[in-house]
């Protein structure tokens, strides 16, 4: 063996974004002890790039290179690397005597070779590309008994690079430095060191963001952009490339990547495979279809409960189970080529969502040597059946316990109503819809808006811009801009639908008459109360006249109207509105009103199943439920007991109106239950409160929920 395989590795160019790892080994290899430090990562992160840096700067402290660093590849071979060993511990003074009494059985070479590498200190020995520990040995033993010929016991600093991420794989003496991508300004750095003249630092920043900061593909880029004679020479030209050349310039086969590791390493295409390829070895046979699922998902976190058994082998066709799934994650995971980002603080009375996600290249070269258009299209119809699944399942959780996973799914919604257009176009638009409604309850503003201009876009296409189902989106958008803070872009799109309901429907059509309720309430978000009273009382007479005054858009309309009065002081007037002629107790006075913004009503749902006959979307004009997810409760207040309460929930049978109302009432209540306890509500609920604590003896003129 040459002396010359002992020696690291030179570095070309600087190493960006790397500074704190370095600074870590350093500060462990000028201390006085010793340990065994674990530089790991998915492949193309530059493990070996960092430490190969790391050692030249210990070498450059050292007196003798030959003497103070060494540099072993690991190549699969457990003979050969305490060949290596034995050679780094001869370098290190380890006397020849020694080793001949290794070589003839009287002592194990693996144990002089570490007992004397525990009397010298200062020495850094690096062990790379040890992506198969498994096999290190000497021996059964796992290499987290420290027995074998990596330990983290010796008077120096033993430096490995892995692929293998896992705390029990090194066990827990080892420092482990899990590698993350580069931030935008050092791949920047990295792109200008390689091509100073292809751009601005903004550009190159904006090229980095684009190949995830993967130190592989910065590298690739930049050695494309040096060479005079490529086709494109600047950041933003190779950017723009990336989109219609990906397989030319990132993708690109290399024939002699299958048969030589090395090679594999250091190209793109190839530098997950033999990750993959070792999972399958190891057992993990699916690891590879569920990282090409994962694939085709957006890049975005998918939840967990996404990934299923079931998912798995509708797209494959393997067998598949709970266990087979996990173990395959889990596979992925320990090499790097799966993240589970951190969840943060869970929401009250919701739960922790597991989520999955890949890097962005990853995910886009193994979207892309996937064979089209099978399987891809086997697995994305299977995606897509799984996707509304997982709405439907969302939407039957209880209170906020599906909102983190409503959250999650949001990213994957528009493509699944991209790829379903316009063939399945009203199945997969009523999910965006069903999750968009979900995410509005949550409070998931920016979520919601996402799929509310999608499904407005598509509509807009497949429908017409006149239809009463793009007239209706057009209403849900608006709506999702006011609950955004964006009350000038929702007034504006409401005076448009507004005069498009107008011309289509008539003035006097109920979705008209919504429409002029919510333009007004969007103006009365924008400190334009006024105006917004003016329209909300002409809106409030004109719903009695068509739709009578116990109607529940009627009962909505006149709290709005409050809730304009009150913004313009005129309390009095206001409460006028939500009030009782009998009056609240002394001392308690009803809270100002807040505006509610109609919704109109929802649309119906065809079978989601592919094999069951698409229906035809239907329209029931009136009576109009209310809307999904919600309930109305109307509630008629006597002496001391409640009478005639009326809960109405979207997912019965009975309509959105309430019938034989007493004259005297109050207010309605929009919740998703409605429970009258003791004469009063017992939750809280919008838009006013009652006046009296439950137990309290007398009577209420005005009701609506105890706090």
């Amino acid at each position: 063996m040459s002396g010359q395989s002992m020696n690291p590795p030179a570095v070309s160019a600087p190493v960006r974004g790397r500074e704190a790892e370095l600074e870590r080994i350093g500060n462990l290899v000028r201390g006085p002890g010793g340990g065994m430090v674990v530089v790991c990562g998915a492949g193309g992160l530059g493990k070996t790039t960092l430490a190969a840096e790391a050692a030249a700067k210990a070498a450059a402290r050292a007196r003798s290179q030959e003497k103070k660093v060494v540099w072993i590849r690991w190549r699969d071979d457990t003979a050969q690397l305490g060949r290596e060993f034995g050679k780094a511990a001869r370098i290190l003074g380890l006397p020849e005597s020694r080793l001949e009494e290794a070589r003839t059985g009287r002592v194990s070479l693996v144990d002089a070779v570490w007992e004397h590498l525990a009397t010298v200190t200062g020495w850094l020995i690096v062990v790379d590309n040890v992506d198969t520990p498994a096999r290190v040995g000497p021996g059964p033993e796992p290499l987290a008994a420290y027995r074998g010929w990596l330990r983290p016991h010796g008077g120096g600093v033993l430096l490995v690079t892995s692929r293998d991420t896992t705390r029990q794989t090194w066990g827990p003496d080892a420092d482990l430095i899990h590698l993350q991508p580069l931030v935008d300004d050092a791949g920047a750095a990295v792109l200008l060191d390689a091509e100073p003249h292809a751009g601005t630092e903004a550009e190159a920043e904006a090229l980095a963001a684009r190949l995830g900061g993967l130190p592989l593909a910065l590298n690739a880029a930049g050695t494309y952009l040096s060479v005079p004679t490529s086709r494109h020479r600047t950041f933003t030209a190779y950017q723009e490339a990336l989109e219609s050349e990906f397989a030319d310039l990132l993708g690109a086969e290399n024939p002699t990547a299958a048969t030589d590791p090395e090679t594999a390493r250091r190209v793109v295409r190839h530098t997950w495979d033999l990750s993959l390829d070792q999972l399958q070895s190891d057992g993990y046979t699916l690891a590879r279809p569920v990282l090409q699922l994962l694939a085709l998902l957006e890049p975005a976190p998918v939840p967990r409960t996404l990934i299923t058994p079931e998912l798995v082998t509708d797209a494959t066709g393997l067998p598949t189970t709970s266990a087979g799934v996990d173990a395959a994650l889990a596979g992925l995971h320990r090499y790097g080529l799966l993240d589970t980002p951190e969840t943060g603080e869970p929401e009250p009375d919701s739960t922790v969502v597991g989520r999955l996600q890949l890097h962005p290249l990853v995910r886009e070269v193994t979207a892309h040597t996937l064979n089209r258009p099978e399987p891809t299209a086997t697995w994305l119809a299977a995606i897509d059946e799984h996707l509304a699944q997982a709405v439907d399942a969302v939407a039957g959780m209880p209170g906020r316990t599906g909102w983190p996973t409503a959250r999650l799914l949001a990213p994957h919604l528009p493509a699944h109503l991209d790829r379903n257009t316009p063939h399945n176009f009203t199945t997969a638009r009523n999910t965006l819809d069903s999750l968009a409604d979900i995410l509005r309850a949550a409070g998931a503003a920016s979520e919601e808006l996402l799929l509310r201009r999608h499904v407005l876009d598509n509509e807009s296409d497949a429908r017409g811009p006149d239809h009463s189902d793009t007239l209706t989106s057009r209403n849900s958008l608006a709506n999702a801009l006011s609950n955004l803070g964006e009350h000038r872009q929702a007034a504006d799109l409401h005076q448009q639908v507004l005069t498009d309901r107008q011309r289509v429907l008539g003035p006097d059509h109920p979705d008209t008459l919504i429409s002029r309720s919510n333009h007004a309430n969007a103006l009365n978000g924008l400190g334009e109360y006024r105006q917004a009273a003016d329209l909300l009382q002409q809106v409030v007479a004109d719903t009695e006249r068509v739709l009578g005054p116990g109607h529940l858009d009627t009962l909505v309309s006149r709290n709005n109207h409050a809730s304009a009065l009150n913004g313009l002081g005129e309390h009095r007037q206001a409460r006028q509105r939500t009030e009782q002629p009998r009056r609240a107790p002394a001392g308690r006075r009803p809270p100002p009103a807040s505006p509610h913004r109609h919704r109109t009503r929802p649309r119906a749902r065809p079978p989601r199943h592919p094999r069951q006959p698409q229906q035809p979307r239907q329209r029931t004009e009136r009576p109009r439920r209310a809307p999904a997810g919600w309930a109305a409760a109307v509630v008629a207040m006597g002496a001391a007991e409640p009478r005639n309460v009326v809960a109405v929930s979207a997912k019965t049978s009975a309509p959105g109106w309430v019938p034989r109302l007493e004259p005297r009432v109050v207010g309605a209540v929009h919740r998703q239950r409605a429970e009258i306890q003791r004469g009063h509500a017992r939750w809280r609920v919008s838009p006013v409160r009652c006046a009296a604590r439950p137990g309290t003896a007398g009577s209420c003129g005005w009701v609506a929920g105890c706090r």
